[in-house]
This record gives C-alpha cells, structure tokens and sequence, in this order.
C-alpha cells in the first residue's frame, strides 16, 4: 500500500509570538473567509471573548487564546478538505496525538469537516491500533510529528484500506480569526469514535453523534458551573470520554481554560497547585477544577510527605475548597480511605464521585454541594438523564420508593437509561447494538443497559435540591459489573465493589481486586489479589507477614461470612489501564488459572 505523508501549510513552522503580543498583531492577520457548522461547540466558540485564554502547555508556558484556536480550527479544517480524499462527511478520521493545543484544534477540526473524530492512543502498541484503524474503517490517519513513526507503521500492517497519512507539525503561533460564521443549516454528519476499554471483551467502536456530545456537555454544565473563571487542570488520557468530553470539550463550550499537564508527575502537579500562593511564582492562574482517577489521588498524597515545607504549605491552599472549587473522582471505585485522607489534607474538599461510560458520558453524579457527596454513592441522574433500575434475575423495573424486598433488603438492578446523551451505535456490530436496548413500554426511546448493577436509597438530609433540582430523591450505590462484579456464592450475592472498600480500608492494603472463582460446592467462591502496604511483613499474628488469616479475622465484623475472600494472592502491583480500571477477566486467567 502506498504512504503519503502531507504537511499542511497552517502548520508549517512559524515565527513563535507569546501570548502577551497576540493581540497587538490581530489587524495583520487577514479575515478568515470559511464557515463552521451550526453545532453547540462551535456556536459557543463564537460568543467567547477571543482575547481569553483556551488552552495553555503547563511545562512549557505556551498559551493559546480563543480567538487562536478559531483561526486555527478554520485553517486546519480547509486544509484536511483539501486534502483528504473525497467527502469527509460521516467518514471516520483517527488521530493520534499528544495532550496539547494541536489535540484540540485537529479534534474540533474533524468536527469542522463534519466527519467522525477518531483519537487514538499513543500509548496503545501498532497491534491493537491496527485493530482500530480497521475496525473503525478510518479514511484518514493525521499524526503530530512525535507520533509520526507510530503512525508509519500502523499503515504499514498491510490494513484493507488506504488512509491519508497526514502528519500535523507543532503550531508555534495560530492565526487570529476576526470573525466567525456558521453554516445556515445544523449538520448532523459529525460526532465521534471512541472504543471501550476492553475490560470484558474486545473492545467495541461506540458511535457518539455530534447532538450526544452536545447533550453530555450541557447535562455537565448544568450540574457542576463550569464557567470562564474555571482553571482545568488535565491529567487525563484523551482516548477516553473522560478526557475528551468532561476535560476538553465541555470547558470549551464553558469558555473555560484547560492547562495541560501530561504524563502524571505528581511532585510536578502539586507544585503548580502551590504555585499561586508561592512569593515566586504567585502571578499564575490558581486551579480550580480538578477531575482525575482514584489512583491519581493516591499517587498525590503518597508523594506529598516528600516536597519542601514550602511546598507542603502552598499546595494545601491550592487544594482547599476556597480555590479549588470542584475535585471529581470517577473511572474507578473510590476508596472510603482515599476519600477521607484527601479531604484532610485539602482543609475540606470532599471528592465528588460520578457514574459514566463510554456510551453515556456522565448519567449520575453527585452534587456540588459537599452534603450531597455521600460516601459510596455516585449520586443522582444527571440533568437530561432517565435511569432506572432493573432486577437482573426478574427483568422487572424497580419502582422509586420500593428498594427492598419483604425482609428489607436492598434490591440489586441494572442501572438502565436514556435521553439525548446516549450514544447511536456499536460501529459495524449490529449485534451488539439490539443487544444493548431495551424496547421501552411508554413508546418513548429504548433503554440502554449499561451492565452495572446498583441500589439505590434515600440519604436523610441529603438531596434537598441545594444542589440543583435534579439532585433530589434516593441516591444510587454501585455494586460492580454485572458480569465480573457480581459474585453469586450459595444463593447470595456479593458485590466485589463492596468487599473491596472494605478491604482498602484495612492499613495494610494499598491496592484490591475482587473476583469469582469456579466452585463445585458454592457455584462461585470470593478471591481476592492484594497488594500490601510495606510494613505488612511484619503485622501479622506473632509479627509475622500479614496473611490470609488475618485478613478474615479483620473483616469478621465488617462484612457477612459469606463475602469474606476464601483465597488471597499477594502481588507486587495489580495491571491496569490507563483510566486505573482492572481487567478482571484476564486477571483470574493469569492469577487462578482459570
């Protein structure tokens, strides 16, 4: 096959221009005659101040106003038209590129053209990004220059089609836009591709349209204010909605400012929270919103012992709430421990968790009040959300109000929904796609099962709408994964999500993984794989390493027999992905075997 490698003329080296001078150039910089679609984003784009900042490279300092991403959106946009191969409109177009300015002008460039963005990782080896490009029957593949090789050989896998390589050299400075118009007509081609984490399965292509995007985005602004005056900084991988959406997108359409700030380095990050409130280095912006994953958190606090007084001092004003406003948990479980140590070193801030997924950006959250952030809960649904609860083994909703059965137990269901925010399909598996809906009874859309299974239950004092109107009634409680988080042992259920809180709250573990094992007697059996906490070795009976045994004697009175791992393995670090998910299925196989 045939590799043509394209360098676009927009981002062909340029004379460098700091920020400070950008706006005294602006009447040399000629108007911009190309339009934008009629979509939120860029509808947004229009109406923010193009003198204020968008996005700005934390290490080295180099900054980008709106009025900067526009031009250079609108320029990148006419030169991918150009160039590319036939119409993009619908067509999928991957990328693989680094955490930065030219991330989000080739993304919303993508939107410009009206064609599906497709990021990938560069972290992810040629193999599984072969599997995309394929899967996805990508039209083109762009590359910033550090990824160009990446890319090369990504196309030289002999793959059935024949993307345009088209590799996006470092912007230095973006052109200006004076002006921006928009199309008459809302095209509705554009949207994007992300794949699942494979955590189950193969990871799947999920088709997100441009109007699902839009609704995520608004649901989120809605329910945590994001506004100009926010400060993001981002932490997060941009192959997953996560970064994309909650990170990228919407504190675009906000008129926020994101601060990149990638690969995690935590001495690096606490030292920009500090910065503000350092004598030396007091002119920087302070943060003030924070979204990252649990083991994120615990990576910051574990390293925070070692920085300078100074330091110390500093970070925990950028931390408390008087100026980081907001600090979201979500993509994993967060551990009642993690939660706990966080708010005391930042003088109060409780982490918010969140439910989402590649296919429904964020459904359920907690609210923005601290009150309403309870520990163990995700919250409720979003603005524009419906959920529901299903029982797994009766296929019946749960109605609101009757959570628990004739003994008072909570009732387990799959959390089911719908509204604008979900997405269209499972690219090329129309299997999957009927699959994953329900046909709904009241004639409206179908029901999304999204596999997690849930209680939920009224909080007393919690949920009193101090934290909007959506954030009212009972709460929703993860218990895991219906298929790998739901252990079924001698007629109960376990929720491995449960067992492993518990188990993280013990000081000798650091890292938990809960699991089912085959079992003749029992159908399935808890296991659990641990990573210990160092002084481990000696804290067991008789000072001795801290074993099985101990394990049970200190979960006797926190969980029921029949939830207390029966097996324990102890490894030096437990694989996870770049979101800090655990893929279970294959951890039995390498683990047990089995």
């Amino acid at each position: 096959m045939s590799t043509r490698i394209l360098t676009p003329r927009f981002l062909r080296p340029r004379l460098r221009i700091h920020a400070h001078a950008r706006m005294a150039t602006l009447a040399a910089h000629r108007k911009l005659l190309s339009t934008l679609p009629n979509i939120a984003v860029f509808r947004a784009l229009q109406k923010h101040d193009p003198s204020t900042l968008a996005v700005l490279h934390s290490a080295s300092t180099r900054s980008f106003t709106y009025g900067n991403l526009i031009g250079d959106v609108l320029r990148a946009k006419d030169d991918l038209e150009r160039k590319a191969p036939g119409k993009l409109a619908g067509e999928r177009v991957a990328f693989l590129a680094e955490n930065s300015y030219d991330y989000v002008v080739t993304l919303l460039a993508i939107f410009a053209s009206d064609a599906i963005a497709l990021p990938l990782s560069p972290s992810f080896p040629v193999g599984e990004l072969q599997y995309i490009m394929d899967n996805s029957q990508a039209k083109v593949l762009l590359a910033t220059e550090k990824y160009a090789d990446k890319a090369s050989q990504v196309l030289k896998a002999g793959l059935e089609l024949d993307p345009l390589f088209d590799v996006r050299r470092k912007i230095e400075v973006g052109a200006v836009a004076e002006s921006v118009q928009l199309d008459s007509r809302e095209q509705t081609s554009s949207g994007m591709m992300l794949y699942t984490s494979g955590t189950t399965n193969r990871p799947k292509g999920v088709l997100i349209p441009e109007s699902a995007i839009a609704a995520q985005a608004s649901s989120l602004i809605q329910a945590w204010n994001y506004s100009p005056q926010d400060r993001l900084l981002h932490l997060l991988p941009l192959h997953h909605i996560h970064g994309v959406v909650n990170a990228t997108i919407t504190p675009i359409i906000s008129g926020s400012s994101i601060e990149f700030m990638y690969p995690f380095n935590p001495e690096q990050v606490w030292r920009r929270l500090a910065a503000p409130f350092l004598l030396s280095e007091e002119t920087k912006s302070k943060i003030t919103f924070l979204t990252a994953v649990p083991t994120i958190y615990n990576r910051l606090m574990s390293s925070f012992q070692s920085l300078s007084p100074d330091i110390q001092s500093a970070a925990q004003k950028g931390v408390h709430p008087d100026h980081l406003r907001l600090n979201i948990s979500g993509s994993a479980a967060l551990p009642t421990p993690t939660k706990e140590k966080w708010s005391s070193l930042s003088g109060g801030n409780v982490l918010l968790e969140r439910f989402g997924m590649t296919e429904v950006g964020m459904a359920i959250s907690c609210g923005l009040d601290p009150v309403d952030r309870v520990d163990g809960s995700v919250g409720w649904p979003l603005p524009g959300v419906e959920a529901r609860l299903v029982d797994t083994e009766t296929d019946q909703v749960i109605p609101v109000g009757q959570e628990t059965d004739a003994n008072g137990r909570a009732l387990e269901g799959e959390i089911q929904l719908r509204g604008e925010t979900i997405f269209r399909e499972y690219w090329g598996n129309e299997k999957a796609t009927t699959e994953s809906f329900v046909k709904a009874d009241d004639n409206g859309k179908p029901w999304f099962r999204t596999g997690d299974v849930a209680t939920r239950r009224v909080v007393d004092g919690v949920g009193k709408g101090s934290s909007g109107e959506w954030a009212q009634g009972p709460m929703y409680f993860i218990s895991g994964r219906k298929s790998v988080d739901i252990i079924k042992t001698g007629g109960e259920k376990v929720s491995a999500l449960e067992v492993e809180r518990e188990l993280l709250s013990l000081p000798q573990v650091t890292e938990a993984a809960v699991v089912g094992l085959p079992s003749e007697q029992w159908g399935q059996k808890v296991a659990v794989v641990l990573v210990l906490n160092p002084d481990a070795a000696t804290s067991g009976r008789n000072g001795k390493s801290w074993g099985p045994m101990d394990m049970r004697r200190a979960l006797k009175d926190r969980l029921a027999g029949y939830k207390i791992p029966q097996e324990m393995t102890i490894l030096e670090s437990i694989p996870r992905n770049a979101m800090g998910k655990v893929n279970k299925k294959a951890l039995v196989k390498e683990v047990f075997g089995v």
